[in-house]
């Protein structure tokens, strides 16, 4: 059973990881306001990966699921490309900034759940 003192250092450390993910995209936003380029570039690192990644092994120690998990990451990463297209593209094909996420959130929820429905078939 779990102490007091477990649930405490639990939310502490939970707390700290909320903050840090916030941290990071408050700055990218800040950032990608007067210098859209740097600001794609932290954009693009895989910080929120890095940061997922090591806060998983701190909290399981579990390298097969580690493992499984950054397979599944590099086909779910190329799969998520197509919520950017109607951004980049979005002033010459006249969109607005919320058209543009809804297309885009679209497009990837498509190819995501395609990969799902094909994937099952190979499990």
């Amino acid at each position: 059973m779990a102490t007091t003192n477990d649930k405490k250092g639990y939310f502490m450390v939970f707390f700290l990881r909320l903050i840090l993910a916030a941290v990071i995209i408050a700055s990218v936003s800040e950032i990608s306001g007067r210098w859209p380029r740097i600001g794609a570039l932290l954009l693009s690192l895989p910080l929120t990966s890095i940061l997922a990644f090591s806060f998983s092994w701190q909290a399981h120690g579990d390298l097969k699921s580690m493992s499984a998990m950054a397979r599944e990451t590099l086909i779910l990463v190329p799969l998520t490309l197509p919520f950017f297209v109607p951004l980049a593209f979005a002033e010459q094909w006249h969109m607005g900034f919320w058209t543009a996420v809804a297309v885009g959130l679209l497009a990837t929820s498509v190819m995501i759940l395609g990969w799902f429905a094909i994937s099952q078939n190979f499990n």
